[in-house]
C-alpha cells in the first residue's frame, strides 16, 4: 500500500481562513455581545482590546511558534511538540501536552451538539416552524427538558447531532487541503456575507416600523462607545480576559496543529496576527452589530441587558431572535436561515480544528491512516456527545463546558506560556517567532511574552478559582477578614467542586430518582477518565518509541 502523502496547506489564504475559522466560533456572535451587555457595553471594550494585545496576540505567536517548531520534528500534536520544547530531556513536558488532546476531544463532544442545534434551526426557520411555535416552547422540548426525568432522551436532537458529527468526520477524512482548508474557503466568506446582510437589515430598523420600540443604533452605541470606567473594574477585566480565551481558541492545541504544517522559514508572525485581527473584526464589528441592535430595536436596551444575565447570549440567539425575525415578513425565514447558517459555519470551522490535532496524534504516534483516525475520532465524540445529549437536563453539558471549555484552557495556556518563555527560552522563542516574518514584530513583545502574558493568565486563573458571589470582591474580602469565610460563587472553580449554592447534596431523591448532583459528579468522573486515557496513550506512544530505540 502506498504511503500517505505528507499533509500541507494548499495556499496561504487557505491557512489564514482556516486559522480564523478555528477562532471564529459561536462565541463571537453569542457570548461576546452578551458579555459586553453585562459589563457596561463600551466599558467592556477597552479592557477587552488591552487583553487582546497583551495576552491574545502573544499567545497566538507562542502557539504558532510551538506548532511550527514541533512540525520540523514530525510532531503535529501537543505532546510531541512539548517534548521537543525540552529537547526530549524533560520527559514530563509531553504530559502537559495531554491537555492539547483532552480539551479538543471533550470540547468537540458538546460543541458538535451546539452546532447541531444551529443546523436544525436552519431547517426549522425555512420550514416556518417558529411562526406557529414559539422558540421558548420548542427549544426545551427539543432538548428533552420538558420531561419530568433528568434522563429523558431527545430523539430529534440526537438525530441532528449524528448528522452534524458525520459531516465533520467526512470533511476531516479528506485531509488538510481538500477537507479543512476547502471548508474554510467556503464557510468563512458565506459567514461574512450572511453577517453583513443581517447587520445592515437590523440597523436600518426605525421607530415606527412594526414592533420597533427603540432605535437599533442605541444598542450599537452601547457596545461600541468606549468608556474608561471599565479600566477600574476588576470584574470587567476578568470577563474581558476570559472572552479572549473563548474567542481566539487559545489553550486548546488546535492552533499548534495547524501551524505545524507551516514550513520552517515560512512566516508565522503576520499569519498569526492576520488570523487574530480577522477574528476580532468578526467578533466586534459583526458580532456587535447583529444580536444586540436587533434585540434592542424590538425589546429595548434594558430588557436586552436583563436577558443576557450571566453573560450568555444563547437565550437571545435561540429563544428570542427567531420570534423577532417574524416581524420581517417574507424575509423572516431567510433571515432565520442566515442567522443560524452563520452560527453553523462559525461552529463547524471550529469543530474541524478540534479534530485535527487528535487525528494528527493518532497518525504520527501510532501510524494510523487518516480515514481510520477520523473514524476513531468520530466514534469517541459520538460516545461522549451522547452523554451531553442524553443528560443535558441533568447538567452534563454544563460540566463539559466548564471543565474543558473554561478551566482546562486557562491551565494549558498558563503552562505553555511559562514553558515557552522560561524552559524553551525567550531567545530561542523570539527567534522562532520572527524567523521568516513578513512583519516587524516590536521587541517590546519579548518582555510581554516573558512577564506580562503569564501574569495576565495567572490572574485570570486565580480569578476563576476563587470568584466570590456576585463578583463582589470587596465584600468577599471583608467577609474573610471578619471571620465569616470567603463566599465562593457557584460558577467559580472551588464553588463548582463544593457544589456551592445547590442546596441538598444527594445523589438520589426521596423517590429514588437520580439528581443533578449524580449527573454532575458522574460527568466529572467521566472527564477525569478521558484525561487519564489521553495520558495513557501518550505514555504508550513514547514507551513504544523507547523500546524501538537501540
Amino acid at each position: 500500500m502506498a504511503a500517505q502523502a505528507p499533509e500541507r496547506w494548499g495556499t496561504r489564504i487557505g491557512l489564514v481562513l482556516a486559522m480564523a475559522g478555528n477562532a471564529v466560533g459561536l462565541g463571537n456572535f453569542l457570548r461576546f455581545p452578551a458579555q459586553a451587555a453585562q459589563h457596561g457595553g463600551g466599558a467592556f471594550l477597552i479592557p477587552y482590546l488591552v487583553s487582546f494585545l497583551l495576552m491574545g496576540i502573544p499567545l497566538l505567536w507562542i502557539e504558532w511558534a510551538i506548532g511550527r517548531h514541533g512540525g520540523q520534528f514530525g510532531h503535529h500534536s501537543a505532546p510531541g511538540m512539548f517534548d521537543r520544547l525540552g529537547d526530549g530531556r524533560r520527559r514530563w513536558l509531553k504530559y502537559l501536552g495531554v491537555f492539547g488532546l483532552f480539551t479538543n476531544i471533550a470540547i468537540a463532544a458538546y460543541y458538535c451538539y451546539i452546532e447541531s442545534w444551529t443546523l436544525s434551526y436552519v431547517w426549522h426557520s425555512i420550514a416556518g416552524t417558529f411562526k406557529s411555535t414559539p422558540p421558548t416552547e420548542y427549544f426545551p422540548r427539543y432538548l428533552g427538558m420538558h420531561e419530568e426525568s433528568l434522563f429523558a432522551f431527545p430523539l430529534q436532537a440526537f438525530g441532528w447531532f449524528v448528522a452534524t458529527l458525520v459531516l465533520n468526520v467526512w470533511i476531516l477524512s479528506r485531509g488538510l487541503a481538500k477537507g479543512i482548508e476547502l471548508a474554510a474557503k467556503i464557510a468563512m466568506p458565506l459567514l461574512l456575507v450572511f453577517g453583513a446582510v443581517l447587520a445592515v437589515r437590523g440597523l436600518i430598523l426605525q421607530p415606527g416600523d412594526p414592533g420597533v420600540v427603540q432605535s437599533p443604533l442605541a444598542g450599537l452605541n452601547f457596545i461600541w462607545d468606549p468608556k474608561p470606567s471599565g479600566l477600574f473594574d476588576l470584574t470587567t477585566w476578568l470577563a474581558a480576559a476570559g472572552q479572549i480565551f473563548f474567542t481566539l481558541s487559545v489553550g486548546m492545541g488546535s492552533i499548534h496543529c495547524y501551524a505545524s504544517y507551516v514550513g520552517k522559514k515560512q512566516d508565522i508572525a503576520l499569519n498569526a496576527s492576520s488570523a487574530g485581527w480577522m477574528n476580532e473584526f468578526v467578533e466586534v464589528v459583526l458580532g456587535g452589530s447583529i444580536m444586540i441592535p436587533i434585540a434592542t430595536a424590538y425589546l429595548g436596551l434594558q430588557v436586552v441587558q436583563a436577558k443576557t444575565a450571566g453573560g450568555s447570549g444563547f437565550g437571545l440567539g435561540f429563544l428570542v431572535l427567531p420570534t423577532l425575525f417574524n416581524n420581517w415578513g417574507w424575509f423572516a425565514p431567510v433571515a432565520g436561515a442566515m442567522w443560524f447558517g452563520l452560527l453553523f459555519f462559525a461552529g463547524i470551522t471550529s469543530s474541524l480544528a478540534m479534530g485535527a490535532p487528535v487525528m494528527a496524534f493518532l497518525e504520527d504516534e501510532f501510524k494510523i491512516p487518516r480515514r481510520k483516525a477520523a473514524a476513531l475520532f468520530g466514534a469517541v465524540i459520538f460516545l461522549l456527545g451522547l452523554v451531553c445529549v442524553w443528560l443535558y437536563p441533568g447538567g452534563a453539558f454544563d460540566e463539559f463546558d466548564f471543565w474543558t471549555g473554561t478551566f482546562a484552557l486557562v491551565v494549558f495556556a498558563l503552562g505553555e506560556a511559562l514553558v515557552f518563555a522560561w524552559i524553551f527560552g525567550i531567545d530561542r522563542g523570539w527567534e522562532e517567532i520572527t524567523r521568516g516574518a513578513d512583519m516587524r514584530v516590536p521587541r517590546f513583545f519579548r518582555f510581554v511574552i516573558r512577564y506580562v502574558t503569564p501574569v495576565f493568565i495567572l490572574l485570570v486563573f486565580l480569578g476563576a478559582l476563587v470568584q466570590p458571589v456576585g463578583a463582589e470582591w470587596g465584600q468577599a474580602a471583608s467577609s474573610l477578614l471578619s471571620g465569616n469565610g470567603w463566599p465562593f460563587a457557584p460558577e467559580s472553580v472551588i464553588g463548582k467542586v463544593l457544589h456551592a449554592g445547590e442546596g441538598a447534596y444527594v445523589y438520589f431523591d426521596a423517590a429514588g430518582r437520580g439528581t443533578k448532583a449524580l449527573v454532575q459528579d458522574g460527568t466529572r468522573l467521566l472527564l477525569l477518565l478521558v484525561f487519564l486515557g489521553c495520558g495513557a496513550l501518550v505514555w504508550k506512544a513514547w514507551h513504544g518509541k523507547e523500546r524501538r530505540q537501540p
